[in-house]
Order: structure tokens, then C-alpha cells, then sequence
């Protein structure tokens, strides 16, 4: 409770948890506002916004709500970049937690695997994957969990280092536990906290690489994506800009809401450490 308290007094997060609130709320509310069909037509096409109440932010270029669009593109902006920061994390977590406390030739050997996938800039090597396996939700999120989880897997591996040589350790070593029960059970969770801060950075990382991935042609064709809305907007963007200005505001508040929630995050940690 204290924690939380101390999240909601820095200006940083006040923000954030507000911006997130609102995508969080837009992709509840989404089926029950739309219940339809989001990519049905609507309306004339090209529809200015405030042009027609029942269609308040106009139409796009084959008579599809652009409201409707904008709040089941949110769905799918939180799906990606949740699943995404997830399979990261945990992927991260993983290697960073057996390459730490095994140490020797398996430290050695899963790094080497770390440094091979920093060398390729992850937006790229999603670009690949993606070309590969064929656009879809689960490729998406895969080829974005696959250059993300690195950051996560070298942090927890510097927190079980440091932690692995400690006494509650020692001790579960002497009354004869399992080394994988020993790293699993008692060194990762106490190496957790540093990994999941990089949590924010992860899902903003994520959400920005979904909308880029869309733009391009290589998002889920059956869903409404954020991305392949500004992408749709990009063939009228002088006669009708705002179908790539509206999704473009949304992406950018939604990352801008994504850091600064990690920001207080992080500040309300430093806090509490310092008065520890």
C-alpha cells in the first residue's frame, strides 16, 4: 500500500496510469461499443470528423468507422505489447537465471547466444521472422519476444551472480535441494525485481514495433491495428490527414503513457530504498 502511494505522488506516473487507463478502458469497451464488424462499412467514404455524430471521427477511404478502427486497434496495441513484454521477461529470465548460476561452459555458452541476437537489430529481426513464418498475432508477438528478451536475460544474470554465493543459498545447497530447484525457487525470485522494471521499456518497445510491422503490410490482416490505419491514411494524407493523424496521436500517447508509468515506477523504488 505504501509502495502504491508513493507511485501516485510522482507527477510521472500520475500520467502514465492515466494514459494507460484510458487504452485499457478503450479495449474493454471496444466490443461493446462496436459490436460489429470494425472493418464493415459505415458510411460514405472520406467522411470528414464532426461531419456526422453517428460517425465522429469521419470515415476512411472505404466508408469504415474510424472510432471503431481507433478503439479495437487499441485491443490489439495492449495484446501485443503485453504478450510480448511476457514472453521476453520470461524467456529472459530463463536464460539469464541458468547462465548465472551454473556458471563454466553453459554461462559461457548461453551468452554467446545473447551477444549472436544483440548483433541483429530487433526490429529487423522481426521483419524476417515475420516475412517467414506469415503475418499474424502469435508471429508478431513471437518475432518481438525474440529481439527483446537479451536486455532482461543479462540483467537477471548479473542479479544471480550476486546473489547465488549468499547464505540462504548456501544452506539450500547443504540440506541437499536440486540446483534447478535451488535457482528457480530461491535465487530467481529475489532476482526478479531488477528484471521487470525493464518491463515499460519492453511493451512500449513492442507496441511501437507492432504499429511499424502493420504499416509495412506484415500486421495481422484480420485484425484493426493502429499501424495499418496510418498506412491506409499515407494514400489520402494531403486530401484527408487526419485517417494517419488520429492513430498516429494514439500510438504516441500510448508509448508516452507506457514510460511514464515505468518512470514512476521507478521513482517510487528509489524512494523507498533511500528511506530503507
Amino acid at each position: 500500500m505504501n509502495r502504491l502511494r508513493r507511485f501516485f505522488h510522482t507527477p510521472e506516473a500520475i500520467a502514465g496510469a492515466s494514459i494507460l487507463a484510458l487504452l485499457i478502458v478503450m479495449a474493454l469497451v471496444a466490443p461493446l461499443l462496436f459490436s460489429g464488424d470494425p472493418q464493415a462499412i459505415a458510411g460514405p467514404a472520406l467522411l470528414p470528423p464532426f461531419q456526422d455524430w453517428s460517425l465522429p471521427l469521419g470515415t476512411d477511404r472505404l466508408g469504415r468507422d474510424v472510432l471503431a478502427e481507433l478503439f479495437h486497434g487499441a485491443r490489439t496495441s495492449l495484446a501485443v505489447g503485453l504478450a510480448a513484454a511476457a514472453a521476453a521477461l520470461f524467456i529472459g529470465a530463463l536464460v539469464g537465471t541458468l547462465a548465472g548460476f551454473a556458471g563454466g561452459l553453459i554461462d559461457e555458452m548461453l551468452m554467446r547466444v545473447t551477444d549472436a541476437f544483440q548483433t541483429v537489430p530487433s526490429f529487423l529481426l522481426a521483419l524476417a521472422f515475420v516475412s517467414i513464418v506469415g503475418p499474424s498475432l502469435g508471429a508478431v508477438v513471437a518475432a518481438i519476444a525474440l529481439g527483446a528478451w537479451t536486455g532482461p536475460a543479462r540483467v537477471a544474470r548479473a542479479e544471480v551472480l550476486s546473489i547465488r554465493e549468499r547464505d540462504y543459498v548456501a544452506g539450500a545447497r547443504v540440506i541437499g535441494m536440486h540446483p534447478l530447484e535451488i535457482a528457480f525457487r530461491e535465487v530467481l525470485p529475489n532476482a526478479l525485481p531488477p528484471v521487470l522494471a525493464l518491463s515499460s521499456v519492453i511493451v512500449a518497445a513492442a507496441i511501437l514495433t507492432e504499429a511499424a510491422l502493420s504499416f509495412l503490410g506484415l500486421g495481422d490482416p484480420n485484425r484493426v491495428t493502429w499501424g495499418g490505419m496510418i498506412a491506409e491514411g499515407r494514400a489520402v494524407l494531403r486530401s484527408a490527414p487526419f485517417l494517419s493523424v488520429v492513430p498516429g496521436i494514439a500510438l504516441v500517447l500510448t508509448v508516452l503513457g507506457v514510460y511514464l508509468a515505468g518512470e514512476g515506477v521507478v521513482e517510487s523504488t528509489a524512494v523507498r530504498r533511500s528511506l530503507s
